[in-house]
């Protein structure tokens, strides 16, 4: 496991390096604390504590820095390298490192893998109405309406139909029926 660890810092840290512009990403985003890893070079993370970027190492950085970067880079699209920093949490059952672990093997076209991790995620939280938007989608792109439609349902038994994750999921599946 430690190996594992190892080659895949190693990795992020081999990455070419190269400037990225910042944005504000949405749930977790660093944009507040006046940095964001979406701002950093290629292979490397913000961390907070330093308020600067940093090439991740395993046991540096807490969860919750690890899970925000990874959440930013996600979200900005550098899937592999959410991966590889997600990848270096202590705990790996957080239900939020799951989810964007599933998020973005999902997104990388790796659509099962992802799956195992939103299931996982459920099986710690299942009220985690996020990882049921996301695993409602990821459904959807293997072309299983009932699957998604059965996290509709998870996401209404616990928020109602007034929730972000309800009318997201929601509205993917609308599109998805007229497409």
């Amino acid at each position: 496991m430690r190996r594992r660890l190892l080659i895949q810092v190693m990795a992020v840290a081999a990455l070419p390096l190269f400037v990225v512009p910042a944005f504000t990403a949405g749930e977790g985003g660093g944009g507040g604390s006046g940095g964001s890893s979406t701002q950093c070079k290629k292979g490397q993370v913000w961390d907070k504590k330093k308020q600067k970027c940093v090439a991740p190492k395993y046991g540096m950085l807490d969860d919750n820095n690890i899970y925000e970067a990874g959440h930013d880079l996600a979200m900005a699209g550098r899937y592999d390298e959410a991966i590889a920093v997600l990848s270096l949490a202590a705990n790996k059952q957080d239900p939020r490192i799951l989810n964007y672990l599933g998020y973005s093997h999902r997104h990388s076209g790796r659509v099962i893998v992802g799956l195992g991790y939103y299931e996982e995620a459920l099986r710690i939280d299942p009220d985690y109405t996020l990882v049921r938007e996301y695993l409602g989608e990821a459904h959807l792109q293997i072309g299983d309406l009932a699957g998604a439609q059965e996290q509709l349902r998870e996401i209404e038994k616990r928020t109602g139909k007034g929730s972000r994750e309800y009318g997201m999921l929601s509205e993917q599946i609308d599109h998805f029926m007229r497409s």
